[in-house]
């Protein structure tokens, strides 16, 4: 519920972005030691789009947020706030930058937000918070990754899980609030299940300092821990959810989950 201080929030716009070559199961049975049932009775995946060379983050980004605010019957200038989430920039300083350059939004803030698998969801809650104090009217979350530049392909048990794309929606200020209830939660504990994490070598500088220098690894999975957490944890924070709405299960027309695979 509202206070006599506060504005809703509605979403006003949607849009997406995906890249023209499809790698299939049965492209990755040439690869790895895998196919194309193995993969889909398992994960519900047939086939995933992959970025090609010449393709950025940013630009995928940039055409998700074109086609939200062009169905929100907005322009560029209209946007005040950008927020990319994603675990995977162009840039490690962030993207979010470039989408607005490439809208020519030239009004908007503009930040990154990492938050992986939940980045999407977070970028909703920030904006509203945004939108409810009468900070900004008019906001783009973006969720945007190419994974497959982050993905070791001889693994099996990882590459057929990641492919690349972007969504975007506008949310507006409104006189009746569209975001019904949220529950958001952390547990740091779990980190080391699923990372992208960066690995160096320490170097000396000086006698007496040395630095670290590496790169990024590709990605790593405990699969099993994963799905324990989903199937526990999700449901949960879907109930809290429901009850901030004052809503039950029976009431929801759709559940739109985080597209792990098809089993969690």
């Amino acid at each position: 519920m509202l206070n006599q201080h506060s504005s809703g929030v509605a979403f006003t716009g949607s849009g997406s972005a995906r890249l023209g070559t499809v790698l299939t199961n049965d492209d990755l049975s040439r690869t790895v030691d895998t196919s194309d049932e193995w993969i889909a009775t398992r994960t519900g995946i047939r086939s995933r789009h992959i970025a090609g060379p010449d393709d950025s983050l940013a630009s995928l980004g940039a055409e998700a947020a074109r086609g939200a605010i062009a169905r929100a019957n907005l322009t560029p200038q209209d946007i005040d706030l950008i927020i990319l989430a994603t675990s995977t920039p162009d840039d490690l300083f962030g993207s979010a930058g470039l989408i607005q350059a490439a809208l020519g939004a030239t009004r908007a803030v503009a930040f990154d937000l990492t938050a992986a698998c939940s980045g999407f969801v977070f970028g909703l809650v920030t904006a509203a918070q945004f939108i409810r104090t009468g900070t900004y009217a008019n906001v783009v979350v973006i969720g945007a990754d190419i994974l497959s530049r982050w993905t070791d392909w001889s693994d099996r048990r990882t590459c057929v899980l990641f492919g690349d794309g972007a969504g975007a929606v506008v949310m507006q200020k409104s006189d009746r609030d569209r975001l019904l209830g949220f529950e958001m939660c952390s547990d740091g504990s779990m980190n080391g299940c699923l990372t992208l994490a960066y690995q160096g070598q320490a170097k000396p500088l000086t006698d007496t300092v040395a630095h670290q220098q590496g790169s990024f690894a590709p990605i790593a999975m405990n699969g099993r821990e994963v799905y324990k957490f989903a199937v526990s944890r999700v449901p949960e924070v879907i109930e809290k959810a429901l009850f901030r709405a004052g809503l039950t299960p029976q009431d929801v027309d759709w559940l739109l989950l985080h597209q792990a695979n098809q089993r969690i």
